[in-house]
């Protein structure tokens, strides 16, 4: 039973936040539902074979969406040691824009890039965003949200663009926050 925890864990999160996608697109308070979400992630991390880094993103993810992400940040930082991996460098890239390390943020964006197309493309923003670049942030979100516009299929079944508003979210405070138009983003 405990070699399932994690699949349980995993379930939930993904349940809680179809549940606060819906939500965030209607215009209603997520918060609640992305702090189940990120509790059931980290759950589902911590009982998951190693290297299961897919559960750390989706928990920093969260904690950012709900508007307070420190706590998940130095768990994540904790958890992630030296990132060895592009969803490792992803989850340390996320957390160390979170905290305010912008220079250590762009050399984790350095290491996502090869892992997947849309992995290049978040860092690409990432690392716009740790050096500044409004343009380049705001032309790499686009090239994200229109990534999401074309897929017939989302993790939690609800069509929404989560990583370009994670992305906002930690953009707002630097005043980079590009706020493009779509029928993905509430």
């Amino acid at each position: 039973m405990e070699a399932d925890a994690h699949k349980v864990a995993m379930d939930a999160a993904i349940e809680a936040e179809g549940r606060a996608f819906d939500a965030l697109l209607e215009g209603r308070d997520a918060a609640p539902l992305l702090r189940v979400a990120e509790a059931s992630w980290r759950r589902s991390w911590e009982t998951a074979p190693p290297r299961s880094y897919g559960r750390l993103i989706g928990m920093v993810k969260a904690a950012v969406l709900a508007g307070d992400a420190a706590e998940a940040a130095a768990y994540v930082r904790d958890a992630v040691g030296e990132p060895d991996s592009p969803p490792s460098a992803y989850a340390l890239a996320i957390t160390l824009l979170v905290e305010g390390d912008d220079a250590g943020a762009a050399r984790a964006a350095a290491g996502m890039r090869g892992g997947s197309d849309a992995f290049d493309r978040t860092a690409e923003a990432i690392d716009a965003l740790a050096t500044g670049h409004a343009e380049r942030y705001a032309n790499a979100l686009a090239a994200i949200v229109a990534d999401f516009e074309q897929r017939t299929e989302h993790l939690t079944g609800v069509a929404i663009a989560d990583t370009a508003l994670m992305l906002e979210r930690l953009a707002e405070p630097r005043g980079m926050a590009a706020r493009p138009e779509s029928d993905v983003l509430p």
